[in-house]
């Protein structure tokens, strides 16, 4: 469904009403498109502390030139800030410049991890968390910041990937997030532009919404995606497998042999695995049945678990090599979560539980996935998408829903799928366990 009060924004008795009322108003974010794949203007580097990161030649290769005229996207090396008086330096170099971000443009803060045994690094690093999120809310127009921690503090190589998406119109609805990026090798892909060519990948519940667009991205970028759902989608899951060059596959993802008849189809191994299959059974815990809780709980969490083990037990999800070797080249799991897992939510305990325990699935079995099968384990959790479900709500929990968040608007489908698509990437080998959210910085949740 359209969003007619973002449409009305536009327009100038829009604008001058909604500034006199004080309301929201969001503006059109800059997605990407073949015709507009940068957010088109300069990057300004900064940096605060004493850093020793390589950080430009990596810049260099996001497809943005160095400068500070109406920068559209500012990052901000802080990996050297250790105590207080650094933080100092972090007001300093940001301050002169935040309003002259462009519309839809970026704020970057690279952080390192905190470490546990320095309670003054420890401090100051968790600072920026706070600092990144509070700016996050200040920003308006279309505007987004992120904090990166980087394990590696000297070498910038394996947060390419990341920041290739975090600047870049891809992740238009992506901010307020903390993303941890690990040490390692990563593997580059030959062309950045098709990272995914000659690799398989595996998407449930593609046959529409969120699935679907996930199909289609990872199909943009060189992916030979089988589109699995159930019999009953059976046609819709066949034309977007068509319309994409795939493959469709259509089964039930509870059923006990779900695993081996996804392993069966794939003689030749799997290189991505997105578990986005998923329903809703809304009702307060007072009146759900355990009917109604059973369902949500097999279908979002139990099918997840129990083809994730098969898959991985029998080897087809391929790790292309030990860690050792490099973990950029490995296999990827992707899981949709939802904000109503880290937020709750009201009419959803059956729903929130799966999705809280969709994260647990990943904070557990991302480090030994990743060590025994060279496979990395990450989620995405969307907040207000607008898909057929969400024009389903009733109006008034429909537009709090949209304007409940920094960027004042809900997101698309294609959101989830560019953040999906850049966890899946083999560029992204060092990016692991990670909680991704993807709803435009929702007030709802941490």
């Amino acid at each position: 469904m359209a969003d007619r009060y973002l449409r009305f924004t536009r327009t100038a008795p829009g604008r001058f009403l909604t500034r006199r009322l004080g309301l929201p108003q969001p503006v059109a974010l800059h997605r990407w498109s073949a015709e507009r794949p940068t957010l088109g203007g300069p990057l300004l580097h900064l940096t605060a502390g004493r850093s020793t990161l390589d950080l430009p030649p990596v810049l260099a290769r996001t497809g943005l030139a160095a400068g500070a005229e109406r920068p559209a996207a500012i990052v901000l090396d802080a990996t050297g800030v250790r105590d207080v008086d650094a933080l100092a330096e972090v007001h300093a170099a940001l301050h002169p410049v935040v309003r002259s971000v462009a519309e839809s443009g970026r704020v970057v803060v690279l952080g390192s991890p905190p470490d546990p045994t320095d309670h003054h690094h420890a401090a100051v690093q968790q600072a920026l968390e706070g600092f990144t999120r509070s700016l996050g809310k200040e920003m308006g127009r279309g505007r987004t910041v992120t904090l990166v921690r980087l394990a590696d503090a000297e070498s910038a190589e394996s947060a390419e990937s990341t920041l290739r998406f975090l600047l870049s119109p891809k992740s238009a609805y992506v901010s307020g997030q903390v993303v941890e990026v690990g040490s390692g090798d990563v593997v580059a892909p030959e062309d950045w532009a098709r990272p995914l060519a000659g690799r398989i990948a595996l998407v449930t519940g593609a046959a529409r919404g969120i699935g679907e667009a996930v199909a289609r991205t990872l199909a943009r970028d060189g992916a030979h995606v089988v589109c699995l759902d159930v019999p009953a989608a059976e046609a819709d899951a066949r034309r977007v497998a068509e319309s994409i060059g795939g493959t469709a596959l259509t089964l039930d993802v509870t059923a006990d042999d779900a695993g081996a008849r996804i392993a069966d189809a794939l003689p030749e191994g799997l290189d991505v695995l997105v578990h986005n299959a998923g329903i809703t059974r809304d009702r307060t815990l007072a009146n759900m049945t355990a009917e109604r809780w059973g369902s949500v709980l097999d279908v979002n969490l139990a099918s997840v678990l129990r083809t994730t083990d098969v898959l991985l037990a029998r080897g087809v999800l391929r790790g292309h090599g030990s860690p050792e070797e490099g973990r950029g080249g490995g296999g990827r799991i992707v899981v949709t979560s939802s904000i109503a897992g880290i937020a709750g939510n009201v009419g959803q305990t059956n729903y929130a539980a799966s999705k809280a325990g969709v994260i647990g699935l990943v904070r557990a079995l991302a480090p030994r996935a990743q060590a025994e099968h060279g496979v990395t384990v990450n989620a995405v959790a969307p907040g207000f998408i607008e898909t057929r479900m969400t024009a389903a709500v009733p109006l008034f929990v429909r537009e709090a829903g949209r304007r409940m968040n920094s960027l004042g608007q809900g997101g698309l489908p294609v959101d989830v799928a560019e953040t999906v698509a850049w966890l899946s990437g083999p560029g992204s080998g060092t990016v692991n366990g990670q909680v991704v959210r993807i709803c435009g910085q929702s007030l709802l949740g941490a």
